[in-house]
């Protein structure tokens, strides 16, 4: 009994080991990737940009007035203090508050974070279980007129902006039909669903065209393997192939394609949320944007490098999950 416990332990210690060594050098990489980009965004806010107190002052300030300004809003301390205020938010997410609303930058995020989720997540979710079975179930119908019809409409419809969708969609459903409100947005999950319905529709749209050529891609060369040939051999039905077979041995790149998608949730839907007035993150950055808010957008710069670093990491311990193939 002794032999099988020390058996055991010893089994665990050698999973544990390459999983913390994987921790450690991810560690590493993420620390020198949020260097680099803190030090870019104070680089690009704090150097190249006009002095941000004639901005916010106007070209009339005085002298005396951007002086006063810049020493409220720390601009006066040496550069190496200012850029290690950047660096330290990007590890505390203390980001201090915003120079034109006055607001709690972090708070502003949070609130308008949950409202972009309410219109990218369901997209997200939806887009990407509807691409992925069309794509598997359109190999059946390969090379024929309807798949490539299929390939066709998605270029047409990657090559349209998103603002004439946003258009047509507010015109005719909305101001036509009157089926969904043109803009606005309410909170409560019975009061919010006629405001994320058209957007949704549009961001699943999109969605859709812009990756069905990759996973039809994926999935034909999928299909030509020798295990696909032999599970066919075996009298397995086609959807059995396709949907237990196929999808199963596609995890990585599919995997891959969504954690590179999960940061877009809170930023990717910029122009949606401001054509069809919806307070989420989008609406915040470009109000940011126009008021020159520097912090607001340092902050939005920075989570948004974080999420990406976080998403990889994520992404890589999940690849271990679904191929055995695959080390730390």
């Amino acid at each position: 009994m002794e032999e099988v416990v020390y058996t055991k332990g010893k089994h665990s210690f050698i999973f544990v080991m390459p999983l913390f060594l994987y921790l450690l050098r991810k560690l590493r990489d993420a620390l020198s990737v949020i260097i680099g980009a803190t030090f870019l965004v104070f680089i690009i806010f704090n150097i190249l940009v006009e002095d941000p107190t004639l901005i916010l002052l106007g070209k009339y300030a005085t002298p005396e007035a951007m002086a006063l300004l810049a020493r409220d809003l720390g601009l006066d301390q040496p550069w190496y203090i200012q850029y290690w205020e950047v660096l330290k938010s990007a590890f505390t997410f203390n980001f201090g508050y915003s120079w034109t609303t006055k607001q709690y930058i972090l708070k502003t995020f949070q609130a308008g974070g949950l409202v972009s989720l309410t219109v990218t997540l369901p997209a997200f979710l939806i887009g990407n279980g509807l691409v992925i079975s069309v794509a598997l179930w359109m190999t059946r119908y390969r090379r024929t007129i309807w798949d490539r019809l299929l390939v066709v409409t998605c270029i047409v419809m990657t090559s349209i902006s998103v603002l004439v969708y946003i258009l047509i969609g507010q015109l005719f459903f909305a101001c036509k039909l009157r089926i969904f409100p043109i803009t606005g947005y309410e909170k409560g999950l019975l009061a919010t669903i006629p405001y994320i319905t058209l957007p949704t529709i549009i961001l699943v749209l999109l969605h859709f065209c812009y990756h069905y050529r990759f996973y039809r891609t994926i999935i034909l060369e999928e299909m030509y393997q020798d295990y696909v040939r032999t599970a066919r051999a075996k009298g397995l039905d086609e959807e059995v192939v396709l949907f237990k077979h196929v999808l199963k041995n596609l995890m990585v790149p599919i995997i891959t394609t969504l954690v590179k998608d999960l940061p877009s949730l809170l930023f990717g839907s910029v122009v949606i949320e401001n054509f069809f007035g919806i307070p989420g993150l989008g609406n915040v950055v470009i109000d940011a944007i126009s008021r020159c808010d520097f912090p607001t957008i340092k902050a939005a710069t920075i989570i948004g490098a974080v999420l990406s670093v976080l998403c990889n990491t994520v992404g890589d311990l999940l690849y271990t999950l679904v191929d055995p193939r695959v080390k730390l």
